[in-house]
């Protein structure tokens, strides 16, 4: 494990990771990215906001945990969101919101599909990176298609990336996943599973030999990878991953009949892992259109749509 400090340092005593056996450097300016982003910091979310923009409706993998409704204002948990903006229209509700909620720190895309599935993701953050370069940016994935978008992230100056992973064998993640469409062709089983865990590892390595600050989130499904969650810690250890975030399991889909984890049992698999990778325990499973603090959504006030 490589400890890692949100502290600004002197060159000499700056943090570093360890890639493929090479050390990486992190520099101040990664630190500050740390500082200001409300989920790579515990302490920053008590002062500082975010903003998702919900402009990815396509999905390229179907998760057994996972429905996606776009209209449903009551519910807060990933892959809702009230209504799908367009480019253009992301960009004018973040000239407003930035405005009146001066807190916000972090413009980011996190469905309610899959971001690297919709050209509409890029599209919006060039417009954004243009008239606020100022801001945060930042995606959640899947994973399938981030080493072959590697080169738009960069583009677009994506500085922090999220990618869920709760399988590094393809036997428990075909019981994850239903299906994936990779460049054409749908896959189902051990093969798709398999085609998505590679690419989840590959994306995380590139992308932190390119100095974008990754973490992962896990979903823990109790009696499906309940007991394999320290192999993924152990496995994106080695990739230089910042942090992980283990989420419990919302029961719906396929997986409505499992009983979701205690946070006591949350709690004793985080203890485990944070031997290896940094926990992330303030979560809230934030809608794809959220606005504000963590746990302080204020979208709803601000939009009626």
């Amino acid at each position: 494990m490589h400890e890692k400090d949100e502290k600004e340092e002197s060159p000499a005593s700056l943090p570093v990771t360890e890639v493929e056996g090479a050390e990486v450097p992190w520099d101040p300016a990664q630190l500050r990215k740390i500082q200001e982003h409300t989920c790579f910091s515990e302490k920053a979310y008590h002062f500082f906001g975010r903003m998702h923009l919900p402009v990815a409706p396509k999905c390229d993998i179907q998760c057994n945990y996972c429905i996606r409704k776009f209209d449903c204002v009551n519910e807060s948990r990933p892959g809702v969101t009230s209504k799908v903006l367009k480019p253009q229209e992301a960009l004018e509700r973040v000239r407003e919101v930035v405005k009146k909620v001066p807190y916000i720190k972090v413009i980011a895309v996190a469905g309610p599909g899959e971001p690297f599935f919709n050209e509409e993701t890029f599209e919006t953050f060039r417009l954004v990176k243009e008239e606020f370069p100022y801001l945060l940016r930042c995606m959640s994935t899947n994973g399938l298609l981030l080493p072959d978008r590697l080169g738009d992230i960069e583009e677009v100056g994506i500085s922090t990336l999220t990618v869920t992973v709760n399988a590094v064998d393809p036997a428990i993640g075909k019981e994850i996943y239903s299906f994936i469409n990779y460049h054409g062709t749908r896959y189902r089983g051990e093969e798709g599973a398999a085609i998505l865990i590679r690419n989840q590892l590959e994306g995380i390595q590139e992308s932190v030999k390119r100095k974008i600050l990754v973490k992962v989130n896990t979903v823990l499904i109790p009696t499906v990878n309940d007991e394999h969650i320290m192999a993924i810690t152990k496995t994106i250890s080695e990739l230089g991953v910042y942090l992980q975030n283990i989420i419990p399991l919302i029961p719906q889909y396929k997986f409505s009949h499992i009983k979701p984890p205690t946070p006591h049992e949350k709690r004793e698999i985080q203890e485990k892992c944070r031997k290896y990778v940094m926990q992330m325990t303030h979560c809230r499973q934030c809608r794809a259109d959220a606005i504000g603090g963590l746990g302080k959504d204020i979208q709803h006030c601000l939009f009626s749509e």
